[in-house]
């Protein structure tokens, strides 16, 4: 496969509407670029509209079907559907609604977690997604943190209870073939800012315990992807966030806790980073410092040409030596591995 194909499957890209044919630029991406995934939202927040990709049930399942039908090889379909406060998939559109992690951590009965994960999960394979970028697993350290513990997004100040419910909502979602996503990588919990908002430094609230629930479920073989948040810690790295750090992914993540598989970026606009690098330039430090999957949410900001834009910017780095095509071909090939769990047969050999 050539080069410019392999950095195509490295993104995961938000696109416009609730319909799409041939002249749809993200049709265009995806035959001509070969990308990788898309995400999908239910509202247009650089358009201020409340309406984008999700609109009914009827309409999502139209949906996915119509980009799976332009993609020779299986596309990546990926939302945030965690229940509660953070969800895609809003029962006003005729969607079920669930419970959100921090109330089935307090119930703390496994059979409620398992009806909750279930139901989420089996609603996704009927309507054709097959990533969730869920559960969280941040440890709630600051109960008052604007993006975590305010939204209830954390199971649990406690590890052990993190670890449960997650696994019983990863198993619940492998039941249905549906992968799953471990985040906010190396712990979002212990946050006094929100990083959809700016800097967002975790250096002195931090804890180790917020790496417990990453180290035992990647142990279990229950992690089929890692999220990094967009955080600075300068006792990881002095210089780069999170997201952006070989010594985060490849020292902390790869080699400490023996994570192998696909590891993803949040939302590369969100203003943690776009705050101090551009675009091209964040995409190409990602991948060099060891990320596999890019996701570029084109919500904050909408552009339909984005990806013309990211995909010279990547090549360019590589012709200037910033990222080596080794890398290129590595991340590739865990992304090609996961997607071969997905069981087409139209995959790219």
């Amino acid at each position: 496969m050539k080069l410019e194909k392999k950095i195509g499957q490295l993104i995961i890209l938000g696109f416009k509407g609730g319909s799409i044919d041939q002249h749809h630029p993200i049709v265009a991406d995806i035959r001509k670029r070969n990308l990788g995934g898309v995400i999908l939202f239910d509202r247009l927040l650089a358009r201020k509209k409340n309406r984008n990709n999700i609109v009914s049930p009827a309409q999502v399942k139209a949906l996915t079907t119509s980009l799976q039908h332009y993609s020779s090889s299986p596309l990546l379909i990926t939302i945030d559907q965690e229940g509660g406060l953070v969800r895609r998939l809003k029962s006003q559109s005729g969607f079920p609604e669930t419970l959100s992690a921090e109330n089935l951590g307090k119930e703390d009965d496994a059979t409620l977690t398992a009806i909750h994960a279930a139901c989420t999960a089996c609603t996704l394979k009927l309507l054709g997604i097959n990533f969730n970028l869920a559960p969280v697993v941040d440890v709630n350290v600051f109960p008052e943190n604007p993006v975590i513990g305010k939204l209830q997004r954390s199971f649990s100040a406690d590890p052990e209870s993190i670890i449960r419910h997650a696994a019983i909502w990863i198993r619940e979602h492998k039941k249905q073939n549906i992968f799953s996503c471990l985040k906010h990588f190396p712990g979002h919990g212990s946050s006094q800012t929100d990083s959809h908002l700016g800097f967002t430094d975790i250096s002195r609230s931090w804890q180790p315990i917020e790496l417990i629930p990453y180290e035992r479920l990647i142990h279990k073989n229950l992690a089929d992807s890692v999220m990094l948040g967009h955080l600075f810690h300068e006792n990881f790295d002095r210089e780069y966030p999170t997201s952006l750090s070989s010594a985060v992914i490849e020292t902390l993540l790869r080699k400490k806790l023996g994570f192998q598989g696909p590891v993803l970026t949040d939302d590369l606009q969100m203003k943690a980073i776009t705050d101090k690098y551009g675009l091209e330039e964040s995409v190409c430090l990602a991948l060099a410092a060891g990320v596999d999957m890019i996701i570029i949410g084109n919500n904050l900001e909408y552009d339909p040409k984005i990806l013309k834009r990211i995909i010279p910017a990547v090549d360019r780095a590589i012709k200037d030596n910033k990222i080596s095509e080794n890398r290129i071909h590595t991340a590739w090939e865990r992304v090609r591995k996961m997607k071969k769990q997905l069981g087409s047969e139209s995959w790219h050999k």
